[in-house]
Order: structure tokens, then sequence, then C-alpha cells
């Protein structure tokens, strides 16, 4: 099976399945002399992890990482980095019944169809449990940005067809995570929460949507045409598991504006270098960094997991039958994907900036030029 391997100089392997024994993650291509500690890594695993409110599965799992490679004296050391994160609450027998009888929506017939066999426990390497590989890796992708001026952020703007108001970058800083949602607009949020609770309760589940920013971003990144920032954004965001759409600048409103009115103007900023007036391409322009702000949507559908009846097939007996999946799943996915989302956004931009040498793929310290940004101070859309 391939497919496990995210990212070109800053390489991201990771293994494990949902109830397996640990979920496990190698990191190449750090630069040595990076400060790094289990707690840079635990405070974003903290953020996705199970049992941490109402409205997500109440699976009991610490998730905590050991990090035993690529560390020495709380530094980095340039060698692969190897974490570690143990499985202590898996219980796959509740998914014996569906062996040989798919959940509907799930990868467990096509895995079985491709390969001829899977793990069937919790949906094995097909499971969003993976994701926790994903946030531990990007947790020191985010020290690295932080490292050369560059901060991102997400929050839940839509669950169902509660959305929230428009927000500032910092009112995302500020409040995205004063509430069990993860929404910067608290009004919003308790709408959101109630919407939730009504499905839990009817055994059912609903889906929303994330909005990511990241700010500090040099222009110049990224090339045409199958390595234009979008188009590795794009995959990076469609790798988490359940989302259906991914939207950077305007996104699908852009097929509502003329090409006038979404147009971004040119203007001289005060060191007289060109600059867009707006901001509606979302930082990308021909598949490049324009030094603006990037931001976007991911859309992730309701959680397939749900005790309400379904029908599915035996295909060991022939027989169609009702089932339900019954065990410890979330009733909405965004307030735990926002970690997951920040993650990916943070692994693509890191590996843009090694390709392009603003960061040293060799060692970060004090040095001239070491982490040259060409930084220009972001500025909201007008």
């Amino acid at each position: 099976m391939n497919g496990n391997r995210f990212g070109r100089l800053f390489q991201v392997t990771t293994y494990g399945e949902s109830h397996g024994e640990a979920m496990g993650v190698t990191v190449s291509g750090c630069p040595a002399g990076l400060e790094l500690t289990t707690d840079d890594v635990q405070a974003d695993l903290d953020r996705r992890k199970p049992g941490q409110s109402m409205i997500s599965t109440s699976r009991d799992e610490p998730d905590a990482v050991t990090i035993n490679s690529g560390i020495q004296d709380g530094y980095t050391t340039g060698t692969p980095i190897g974490m570690v994160i143990q499985n202590k609450d898996a219980r796959s027998g509740k998914y014996e019944p569906f062996i040989t009888a798919p959940r509907p929506s799930h990868g467990d017939f096509t895995y079985s169809a491709k390969f001829g066999t899977r793990n069937w426990g919790g949906g094995g390497r097909s499971s969003a449990r993976e994701t926790v590989n994903w946030v531990a890796a990007g947790a020191i992708a985010k020290k690295i940005l932080s490292s050369v001026g560059i901060e991102l952020k997400a929050h839940v703007n839509q669950i169902g067809d509660v959305r929230s108001d428009d927000v500032s970058f910092e009112q995302i800083l500020e409040h995205s995570e004063e509430n069990e949602v993860r929404c910067a607009d608290p009004d919003a949020a308790a709408e959101m929460r109630e919407l939730i609770d009504d499905y839990q309760e009817k055994g059912d589940s609903i889906g929303g949507s994330i909005y990511f920013e990241a700010r500090g971003v040099p222009r110049g990144l990224g090339a045409p045409r199958f390595d234009s920032v979008e188009s590795r954004l794009g995959q990076a965001m469609m790798s988490i598991p359940a989302t259906t759409a991914f939207e950077f600048g305007l996104g699908r409103e852009a097929r509502e504006w003329a090409g006038h009115d979404r147009n971004d103007e040119w203007e001289f900023d005060e060191n007289d270098d060109p600059r867009p007036v707006t901001n509606r391409h979302g930082g990308l322009q021909g598949g490049i960094t324009t030094g603006e702000p990037i931001y976007g949507e991911v859309t992730l559908h309701a959680p397939t997991s749900i005790p309400k009846t379904q029908t599915t097939v035996d295909w060991e007996t022939g027989e169609e039958k009702d089932v339900q999946v019954i065990g410890r799943h979330d009733p909405v996915l965004p307030p735990r994907g926002v970690p997951v989302v920040e993650a990916m956004l943070a692994l693509t931009l890191v590996d843009f900036m090694l390709l392009g040498g603003r960061v040293n793929p060799d060692r970060l310290d004090d040095r001239p030029g070491a982490y040259e940004t060409d930084y220009h101070p972001s500025r909201p859309e007008t």
C-alpha cells in the first residue's frame, strides 16, 4: 500500500490503524537547531484527541506522544524525527458484524475489493484516527513557520445551515478555542452547539466547514502547474477523511462574480513594491504566493458512523440486512478537524518554504540569511 508519505523536502511518513497497538509518524527534512519538546507536539494533539467534550467521541485516548529520535538536548539534530502515540482504548470487537458486511459510506468494501483483505477493527487504516500522526508532524511544521514570522489558524465557520459571521484573523486567534465548537463567533457557536445536540439526540450526525488562514507567507512560493500552491494545498486538504470540498480565496462564490469585480488590481506599497489592492484570490495568483494572506475553506461531510438503522449486504451469506453502527463516534467532525486542517496547511507551507530556500534546509540558527523570508506585513481585504 502506497500513499503513506506526504511532502517533498519536509517528508511525513505515517503508520498505524484505528484499533492497532499504536500510531506513528516519521518526519524527515526538519532542519537542525529547532528547539522542540514533547510539550510542543502534545499541545496540538490535545486539541484533536477524542473524549474532550460532549460533542466528540467518548473513546478515552490520552494521545500522549513519545519522541524517540531526531532530538538531542531539546533541539532537532537534522535526522529523522520519530514519534509514537499508543492506542490505549481500542475495542475492535464491536466491528465483527461488519467483517463481510460493509458499513454504509465507509471504506470497508473498497479496501477489501482492492487488497482482498483489510484491518476491519474500526476501519483500520482508513479511520480518521490516523490524522493524529498528521497533527504531530504539523506541530513541528508550525514551529518552524513561527520562527520565520508565519502564523496560521483555523476555526469552524459552519455547521449544517448555521454559519458564523465573518471574523478577523485576530478574532480567530483570540476566540476560536473558547468554546467546544471552535468557532470564533460566540453567538454562532451557541447555535451550532444546539444543532449538534439535536442531531446527536436523534442518533444522527451533521456536516460543516472549517475556515483557515495563514499570514506572513512570503511572495514567490510555488510553481506552475502541478506544483502550484493551491494544487498541493488541495491535495493536502482533500486527504483529510470526510473532506468533500476545498476552496481558496472566493472559492465557490467566484462563480457569481464578474471578472472586473473579482480581479485584484495592483498598487505600490510603502516600499514601492507592487501589491494587490484586494485579496480575492486568497494570496495566490498563477499558482504562486503574492505575499498576502492565504485563506480558504474545507468542507467535511457528516460522520458516517451513526446508530440509525441502515441497510447493507453480506457478501459471504449473500443476504441483505439492516445494521446499526454502535460505537463511540463523533456526531460532527469540524471541531476536532480544526487542528488537522492547521496541520496540513503547515506541512504544505513549510515544504514550499524549504523548496524555495526561505528556510535553511540544514540548520536553523542566527546566521544572516539562514531563514530570510522576504516577509511583507499583511492587511485586511478592502
